[in-house]
């Protein structure tokens, strides 16, 4: 476990930022061209030859799909030299494939890194959320609680009216009842049109003004964005959402018994977690790829929990 930490350290935190920044510059060239798939497509393939440059034992525990659904990075795959520790991946190469194509905000290439065995290895299956970052006392969201109770401890916590909270939740029908809650409490609601992992995350930056993140979205990118916010001390909640038996199936194939566990965010990510994203299109916190003559602009967020460290880091590469 030494070695391994120490590869974490010495290694890995640098070199996720150079992989995301990858994944985000192959995916840049399909802005707007109207083609999710092959911006995806783009974001994939830069991705994998990235990690299979670097020194490691690397396992792909959350990706593309179960191996007969992905050609490359699919749940299961050996990336890396094969020569270093082991290392679980959890990576979203485009986080955002309709934003994209579409020239919105807020897509990104999205990857965490944590020794072998400490990242739950989520079904692709819907996954209820709840979420808010760093500051808060332990304890202060409740998944199963109304999203009403939510906002007035949020804003007891922060000494202010339920008027100062503000919600990010995915622009769903599935949240119309939330979304009705948050604005009978007065509070603001940030409804996103994609983006689950970036909905997420905002909660680990106070400058964003998100305090809280609720709603259904996928559950792999729940596992990432618990990765994120290990790296700041935030919390979140998550239970798997199951629509058919085939779903329930899934699950258990990959060793998941209890269907209806509540977890918690050490149970999502609970190793020693390397998080990093790097932005494709313009956002919030990260700012999208520019071209220049020669030349491309990367903003990427590298983030480690052991030493809560949140780099950011603007890259201008000769192309």
């Amino acid at each position: 476990m030494a070695v391994e930490e120490a590869y974490l350290d010495r290694v890995l935190t640098m070199e996720v930022g150079r992989c995301t920044e990858a994944a985000a510059i192959a995916a840049s060239t399909m802005i707007g061209r109207g083609d999710k798939e092959g911006a995806d497509q783009e974001a994939v393939s830069a991705l994998r030859e990235a990690f299979n440059k670097l020194e490691m034992d690397g396992t792909v525990v959350i990706g593309e799909g179960e191996r007969d659904e992905a050609p490359m990075l699919y749940i299961g795959e050996k990336v890396g030299t094969g020569k270093g520790p082991k290392i679980d991946i959890a990576l979203d190469p485009l986080e955002g494939t309709t934003l994209t194509a579409k020239a919105m905000s807020n897509a990104l290439a999205v990857v965490a890194m944590a020794q072998g065995g400490t990242l739950l290895h989520a079904p692709d299956v819907y996954m209820d959320k709840i979420a808010c970052g760093p500051g808060f006392a332990p304890g202060v969201i409740d998944l199963d609680a109304p999203v009403e109770d939510n906002i007035n401890a949020l804003a007891r916590e922060k000494g202010v009216a339920t008027s100062e909270v503000t919600l990010c939740i995915l622009d769903r029908d599935r949240h119309q009842h939330l979304i009705e809650g948050a604005r009978k409490m007065g509070s603001r609601v940030f409804l996103i049109p994609d983006g689950d992992v970036a909905g997420v995350f905002h909660t680990t930056e106070p400058a964003t003004g998100i305090d809280l993140y609720v709603g259904r979205g996928g559950a792999p990118e729940g596992v990432l964005a618990a990765a994120a916010l290990r790296c700041v001390g935030g919390q979140m909640q998550g239970r798997l959402h199951f629509r058919t038996d085939d779903e329930r199936a899934r699950a258990e194939r990959i060793g998941i018994t209890a269907l209806d566990k509540k977890y918690d965010l050490m149970d999502l990510a609970s190793g020693d977690v390397i998080f990093a994203a790097t932005g494709v299109t313009n956002g919030t916190m990260l700012d999208g790829v520019k071209w220049e003559p020669g030349y491309v602009n990367t903003h990427t967020v590298v983030m480690r929990s052991k030493t809560g460290t949140m780099r950011y880091i603007r890259a201008k590469s000769r192309r």
